[in-house]
């Protein structure tokens, strides 16, 4: 497989590489809705006008960035089942107590996208 047909196919051959198939785009607004859920709740003072606050912000463009450079792409199994740990300690510690936050909270605000997350993650893609 060249590197076109990589590219079109979502799946990444370098760390620099920019991934944007369907996959990575639901799970980009997964993770945006998951903080949002998170700073609104946390955090009312510094979400007026549905914005972040800095704190919120800082890891929202965190993980945003590593989806887009993940390196298995499409192919991807949910960040608990992968082997390859990206985030860096403080962060991950971050994003876990976020997700253990509107884990649940999710199934009410966006059922779609908490059924789509847990099919994803019952696959168990590699």
């Amino acid at each position: 497989m060249n590197m076109t047909e990589q590219r079109a196919s979502g799946r990444s051959s370098g760390r620099n590489e920019r991934i944007d198939g369907p996959r990575i785009r639901r799970e980009k607004t997964t993770v945006r809705h998951m903080i949002s859920m998170y700073c609104k709740i946390k955090h009312p003072s510094a979400g007026m006008d549905n914005e972040l606050c800095p704190e919120c912000r800082k890891l929202a463009d965190y993980a945003l960035n590593r989806l887009t450079y993940c390196r298995f792409g499409e192919d991807k199994s949910s960040c608990r089942n992968c082997e390859v740990h990206c985030y860096a300690p403080d962060y991950q510690q971050r994003i876990r107590e976020v997700m253990r936050f509107a884990g649940m909270r999710m199934l009410w605000r966006h059922p779609w996208l908490t059924l789509r997350h847990m099919a994803d993650e019952r696959q168990g893609r590699k």
